[in-house]
């Protein structure tokens, strides 16, 4: 009754699979002889993606690892192909399920598919259109082979039709990055230390910065920062800082005492902070899903968007990489003067089951 390989590599994965898992193992208690291994492709590792990480997202520890952390897009992707090999060659799945649009979910399809084994891709036919960007590749380079598209929004639907795929493997089904967010929402919790002590709700930002637009140019970052903390009006700012954006602030010597850099955070936490926020200023991209769902203004510092549902029905506006542009935005946001959630189609919690039910249809036997 089907016999799936679930592939995930940086941490966004995870919470896109967790459903998806959670959906086979309720199949599995009702009987229903179907196998699944979860694969971590090890490209990014970080201590928060410990035992606590899939304890707090009740899924298990991965049946394999493949250890393709480290080096160059090219080193990564070389190791992870390697590794993935091995991995398809003892344990033939009928289907290898990728997530997302990292180096993992690139590899992973082009080695499955060398195999001639059928690739599914959840969160299939996004499009930023910038090529600059590695995961607009992967999702380009991904797409082109796969077998059964998961897709998130109309948007992606017509991407894949205008690249002339056929109605019968793209399915419609929603996002399981809402499907987590939704179970797990009763269980957010506040995070502790005494940078958090303090904050009330409504009344902080949270802000997310990794993009190398935004993070590796030092005068680009000073003036981007300096507009944050102006347009802010001296509330705390919290910024869980990856090091290398920590090193760079650092260089430029950026100190105020509104802005609170902090150690990455958990699942639970970092969303807790979210939901009670005032606002969000990120360049990510399942941020602004997030932040929309749970109804909290987000201001997205890029010039492109790959989730356009998010500003034409979320609470996602697209400011660009300039920081002249930022001020207008966040006197809106001080003001209380924000576009409210309208509400996305299929972002209900239920995407993870229908896409088990699909997925047994296809592979029955």
């Amino acid at each position: 009754m089907g016999n799936f390989t679930i592939v995930a590599g940086a941490r966004p994965n995870f919470m896109k699979i967790a459903p998806i898992i959670h959906a086979l193992q309720n199949q599995q208690k009702e009987g229903l002889p179907v196998k699944f291994r979860l694969v971590h492709t090890g490209q990014h590792y970080d201590k928060k993606m410990s035992g606590d990480f899939f304890e707090q997202l009740n899924i298990p520890e991965p049946d394999a690892n493949l250890g393709g952390g480290g080096g160059t897009q090219a080193e990564q992707t070389a190791a992870i192909m390697v590794a993935f090999e091995k991995e398809l060659m003892e344990y033939r799945p009928d289907l290898v399920l990728v997530v997302g649009d990292v180096t993992s979910t690139l590899a992973c399809s082009i080695t499955a598919k060398k195999l001639q084994i059928d690739v599914a891709h959840v969160e299939g036919g996004i499009r930023s259109g910038d090529l600059s960007m590695p995961e607009e590749i992967n999702r380009m380079v991904t797409d082109s082979i796969t077998d059964h598209f998961f897709t998130t929004s109309e948007i992606a639907n017509t991407n894949l039709r205008n690249s002339g795929f056929s109605e019968e493997k793209i399915h419609y089904v929603g996002n399981t990055m809402i499907d987590t967010l939704l179970a797990q929402m009763a269980r957010f919790k506040k995070p502790e230390g005494e940078i958090f002590d303090n904050l009330e709700a409504g009344k902080y930002f949270v802000m997310t910065m990794h993009r190398p637009a935004n993070v590796d140019q030092e005068h680009k970052l000073k003036a981007m920062i300096d507009a944050i903390l102006e347009g802010t009006q001296g509330l705390p700012i919290i910024f869980p800082v990856h090091p290398r954006t920590a090193k760079n602030l650092q260089a430029i010597g950026i100190q105020s005492s509104n802005l609170i850099m902090a150690e990455p955070l958990g699942y639970l936490e970092f969303n807790y902070l979210v939901k009670h926020a005032k606002g969000v200023i990120t360049d990510s991209g399942g941020i602004t899903e997030e932040a929309s769902v749970m109804n909290v203004p987000c201001i997205t510092l890029r010039d492109n968007t790959e989730r356009a549902e998010t500003i034409h029905l979320g609470t996602n506006e697209l400011v660009g990489t300039d920081p002249a542009k930022l001020k207008p935005y966040l006197e809106k946001v001080m003001k209380g003067d924000w576009k409210k959630y309208q509400g996305i189609p299929l972002w209900d919690g239920n995407t993870a089951k229908r896409i088990v039910k699909i997925l047994l249809e296809k592979y029955p036997n």
